[in-house]
């Protein structure tokens, strides 16, 4: 009997690891990135208009708290690099666009806000968890996919974006 729960908890631990590895937040990524149209309180946006600039996706909601977290740092990485040809743009995936108004009172976003109510965008982008953010490059490439937000991951993203606008 010992030896049974011997391999069942080796066989458990091995499943978590294996867990753990498969869903690590980052994911690198080199396929064409969905194309979406989607509304904004000032006109539709599109990633095709995009194009010739270094995009950063980042789908959220109201009730993600790792959200208010992030949205500091992409309204810093907006203005740090936005004349640099950096373009943010935050999806919001509320049901109810209230929900996401009065998060943006609480936590205002200096970039581009979408609506995305029925998730369309964010089944074509595969998004299993809040936030997810994506890195596109100037011609259009997903390059990077971030599952999660905490603070250690700021570095390595924005190295990636760095990188990509360097590259004309």
């Amino acid at each position: 009997m010992q030896a049974f729960k011997t391999t069942i908890l080796s066989s458990l631990a091995t499943l978590v690891f294996t867990t753990l590895l498969l869903t690590s937040p980052v994911a690198i990524a080199t396929s064409k990135a969905p194309a979406f149209t989607l509304p904004t309180e000032g006109g539709p946006v599109s990633l095709k208009r995009q194009r010739n600039k270094v995009v950063v996706v980042d789908f959220w909601a109201s009730w993600c708290v790792p959200c208010r977290h992030s949205f500091p740092w992409f309204n810093e990485l907006q203005e740090r690099y936005g004349k640099q040809g950096l373009s943010v743009i935050g999806i919001n995936l509320d049901k109810d666009k209230e929900d996401a108004k009065t998060f943006l009172k609480l936590v205002p976003a200096d970039f581009t806000i979408a609506y995305d109510p029925e998730g369309t965008t964010a089944e074509k982008y595969n998004v299993k968890v809040m936030p997810s953010t994506y890195i596109i490059d100037r011609k259009g490439n997903m390059v990077h996919a971030h599952k999660g937000f905490k603070e250690p991951d700021k570095k390595r993203m924005e190295d990636i974006i760095r990188k990509l606008l360097a590259k004309k």
